[in-house]
């Protein structure tokens, strides 16, 4: 099984993308996590662009959505909200409305960031957009607050308890999948 994930940021060395290191740690036996991290070569969603031929890494996103079980977001919060690169991604993704390869595709979304609240409203928001688009989204959150004493200085998530949220948000996608695959 195949979890893609996402970091909402561009950052080399976001929280967020540790996060998803995390993530990959706690990821059962069978269960790989293939990190997409090229948001930045997105260009701006146009629809001139669309009518094709098709950005290479707007295709190359898409793509590795579609050979993945899941998908597994983790994002920043930006002015009470998810960064821009990550909005465009999904209005990327979400083109052919109908047939995108995120639609009836499992989804959970976790957040880090340097505020104390853990980029609540960013995920609720990445959250309510994928829903909107038709993803399997989780109805869950995992706030990483004060993210830049969360990690330890080799890149790992520091408390017990985030990490045993983590594992269940991820063990809960694991199941989503499993029951499509059953089904």
């Amino acid at each position: 099984m195949r979890v893609l994930g996402i970091a909402g940021s561009v950052r080399r060395d976001s929280h967020n993308r540790k996060l998803l290191r995390a993530a990959a740690a706690t990821l059962p036996s069978g269960v790989e996590l293939e990190l997409w991290d090229r948001l930045s070569e997105l260009p701006h969603f146009d629809e001139d662009l669309e009518a094709g031929p098709v950005p290479a890494a707007v295709q190359e996103l898409r793509d590795a959505i579609a050979d993945a079980d899941a998908v597994l977001i983790s994002t920043p919060e930006y002015n009470a909200g998810m960064p821009g690169v990550l909005k465009n991604a999904l209005d990327w993704i979400s083109r052919p409305f109908e047939t995108h390869p995120l639609r009836g595709k499992p989804v959970a979304v976790v957040g880090a960031s340097t505020g104390l609240f853990g980029a609540v409203w960013a995920q609720a928001e990445v959250r309510r957009v994928t829903a909107h688009i038709g993803a399997r989204v989780l109805d869950r959150e995992l706030p990483i607050g004060l993210a830049h004493d969360a990690f330890g200085e080799d890149g790992t998530l520091s408390d017990a308890d985030q990490i045993a949220a983590l594992a269940g948000v991820v063990r809960e996608l694991v199941d989503d999948v499993q029951v499509l695959q059953k089904a």
